[in-house]
């Protein structure tokens, strides 16, 4: 596995945990430090980062540690990146926030697969470790549990627009995870008594007042019945107001939200839509693959069969030959930066533009007079011109562009149409794509 992505997120789970603590600013960093550096490396185990990133990526040791902070030693709010590329893959984000008074240190940690806190052991060293920063850097509220069921619970928000959630913070307890850490204020809110007496795998009142709470053993077992019930009656336990059915029914949904759907893609659309799944979040990946499973992409209908093809009406063939070159040419100088394949005109660089075109949504980006004078020629001619490359297409010019064919066994293909056709809207960009005219041709080439 390599350094976890934004895609690598979203094809699979993995465990979040956020952690938000406080420290003496005005201490010698390395003095302050230590008990984070003490505790990770006791306790993370077989998923201790193996390298960490200042402005260049060393192997980490504790003297790799402190040249990458002297790397950010002019930044205001630095962030060192702990890293591990081999499974159990991990990314943890360090950031401290030295001018606030107490000094404030942040830790983003994300491990894949999510699988390996399937087993006791190592959630408990896990545990061990959240424990341990617990004591030495007072938090208001940190939590770790699966990724996918964070974002459902619309973790930190909690429904909440950004402005107010950063004002209020931890104001309130709302939503409890496989491993919580209270601080004082939520404590106080909650009740000391009533959070000590929670139904839970394990809770315990840490040394300086805040408590560590954990309702289910297992992290990776959190779509369990069982483990749904625990959570369900520790939320509402500390939320008495709450009622216990509309919770238990809540996370219920959730599983559903994240039960496994088969993909079932036809295949000449698939490369793309797997591609368009490692742009969709975690939390709404199978809901989008069901969605794409039901979805009827229209099977492409640019094409004629070979007794009713345009004749070539063009002066000089060779001369539009080098037009529709030159125009494919302006596709890849608009492309390139985004997507360096556009270069190697393949058809996987087809699947590439499609991506980029949706990720950008250049239907709704560009005014209309650009995509249908500029853009649309561009993508026709770069499309006819990867089907003439790999599938021995034949192009047949025309003075109307619309009306230029590209021969491939049995039929010609209209590519210039296809192009227009999809540049209608950001969703025409998925039901015409390139990707799946080229496949249709390339499937009845024979």
């Amino acid at each position: 596995m390599t350094l976890l992505t934004v895609e690598a997120l979203s094809r699979a789970d993995s465990l979040y945990l956020r952690f938000d603590g406080t420290y003496d600013a005005k201490a010698k960093l390395e003095h302050a430090l230590e008990p984070f550096l003490q505790a990770l490396e006791q306790h993370a185990g077989e998923w201790m980062p193996s390298h960490v990133k200042g402005k260049r990526r060393r192997s980490y040791s504790r003297a790799a540690f402190w040249k990458a902070f002297q790397d950010k030693a002019d930044n205001n709010v630095p962030t060192l990146y702990l890293e591990r590329p081999t499974e159990p893959a991990v990314s943890l984000d360090l950031t401290l926030f030295r001018e606030e008074a107490p000094g404030e240190l942040r830790v983003i940690l994300r491990a894949q697969p999510f699988s390996f806190l399937a087993r006791e052991a190592p959630c408990c060293d896990l545990v061990e470790l959240v424990r341990a920063w617990a004591c030495h850097y007072p938090v208001s509220h940190s939590f770790a549990g699966s990724y996918a069921d964070s974002l459902l619970a619309d973790s930190p928000g909690f429904g909440r627009d950004i402005q107010t959630s950063i004002r209020d913070g931890f104001d309130r307890l709302y939503e409890v995870f496989w491993l919580n850490v209270f601080g004082p204020q939520l404590v106080n809110l909650l009740g000391r008594e009533r959070l000590l007496s929670t139904p839970a795998h394990r809770v315990e009142e840490l040394p300086n007042g805040s408590v560590l709470l954990v309702p289910w053993p297992i992290a990776a077992h959190f779509t369990h019945p069982e483990a749904r019930l625990a959570q369900a009656r520790a939320f509402v336990h500390l939320r008495p107001e709450l009622d216990f059915d509309t919770v238990l029914r809540s996370l219920q949904e959730r599983n559903a939200t994240l039960a496994p759907v088969e993909p079932r893609f036809h295949p000449d659309v698939a490369p793309l839509l797997l591609r368009l799944l490692d742009r969709t979040s975690i939390s709404q990946r199978q809901r989008q693959i069901a969605e794409f499973n039901a979805y009827p992409f229209p099977e492409p209908d640019e094409w004629l069969p070979l007794n009713a093809t345009l004749p070539s009406d063009v002066p000089d063939t060779h001369k539009a030959l080098e037009h529709y070159s030159l125009m494919a040419e302006s596709l890849v100088a608009i492309l390139h930066s985004e997507v360096p394949s556009i270069l190697q005109q393949s058809p996987e660089s087809l699947t590439d533009a499609d991506l980029d075109f949706w990720t950008w949504s250049f239907p709704e980006r560009f005014d209309r007079d650009q995509i249908d004078g500029r853009l649309v020629p561009a993508i026709g001619a770069y499309l006819g011109e990867v089907m003439v490359k790999h599938l021995g297409g034949q192009w047949i010019a025309r003075k109307k562009l619309e009306e230029s064919q590209v021969r491939v066994g049995s039929r010609v293909w209209l590519p210039f149409v296809r192009a227009h056709k999809s540049m209608r809207s950001r969703q025409s960009l998925l039901d015409f794509s390139l990707t799946q005219f080229y496949r249709a041709a390339q499937r009845h080439r024979g």
